[in-house]
């Protein structure tokens, strides 16, 4: 087990936020301010990422929703709302495949797609609903282009991550998050998260707990389609979509880009 570094503020039910891919808390700084005044809002980095410790091994998704399961013990967790972006989601996939709803109460999917990258010629809607952003070649050319020019490939996805109306302040911040994450970690959780096939737990595991969800998408479409929100959210009984338009921060970052909006209804949510 490593000790995760995290953020914490606010009281009442805990809120536990996971960043995607070589993110951070800072990206989630708009949620702890906007949602601290109702509930326990918890940001962690995930192993590797920011200020968490970097050790030479574990940078698979299922060694991180293992740390994040060993986070909810260490610090006597329960009724957790678990929320993850893009990567997030897939680790609470992970936590849900290995743990079970363990300490959880709500969970919370934010623009992550079931199946990263098409290894099975898929197309039309079934490649929509699947949220598919490589092919198996440009997986790898862009997991090497990360091991060797980690910041000029992080440059480079800009219009995959943020709308046009991003500021360069802002973006510069994501990047240089995700510069604290090494490179050839990098790359390598980025092949393996890019590789898995959630679809089997999203239709089989997730319905069978029994945990209200709320599933997240943009409009905009910068690196998954709305398609694929939408799809998960079917699989689960109950479970609530919500899209965020073209003309309301619908990029893959629509918590940052608009945070009233995603802040009051995550908060509904809860409620």
């Amino acid at each position: 087990m490593i000790d995760l570094h995290y953020i914490e503020r606010g009281r009442g039910q805990p809120l536990v936020l996971l960043p995607g891919w070589a993110q951070t808390t800072r990206l989630f700084a708009k949620q702890v301010d906007g949602l601290a005044d109702r509930y326990r809002v918890i940001a962690l980095d995930l192993r590797g990422h920011g200020e968490s410790p970097k050790p030479e091994h574990g940078y698979r998704v299922a060694r991180l929703a293992a740390d994040v399961h060993a986070f909810l013990v260490q610090h006597e967790l329960e009724g957790v709302t678990l929320a993850g972006h893009s990567m997030g989601a897939s680790v609470i996939w992970s936590y849900l495949e290995q743990f079970g709803a363990a300490r959880l109460a709500r969970l919370v999917f934010i623009d992550q797609a079931p199946l990263v990258t098409n290894g099975w010629g898929l197309s039309g809607t079934a490649l929509l609903e699947a949220g598919c952003a490589f092919t198996p070649e440009t997986l790898y050319a862009t997991a090497q282009a990360v091991a060797s020019d980690q910041a000029g490939t992080l440059t480079g996805l800009r219009s995959a991550f943020f709308s046009d109306a991003v500021d360069d302040a802002d973006f510069a911040l994501a990047v240089s998050e995700s510069m604290k994450l090494p490179a050839a970690a990098a790359a390598r959780l980025l092949v393996d998260h890019a590789s898995q096939d959630w679809r089997d737990v999203i239709r089989r595991v997730v319905p069978s707990l029994g945990l209200p969800t709320l599933v997240f998408g943009g409009a905009l479409a910068t690196i998954f389609p709305p398609q694929a929100a939408a799809w998960i959210a079917a699989q689960i009984p109950g479970a609530r979509l919500s899209v965020f338009g073209a003309d309301e921060g619908g990029s893959h970052f629509m918590f940052w880009e608009n945070p009233d909006r995603f802040n009051a209804e995550l908060a509904d949510f809860m409620a």
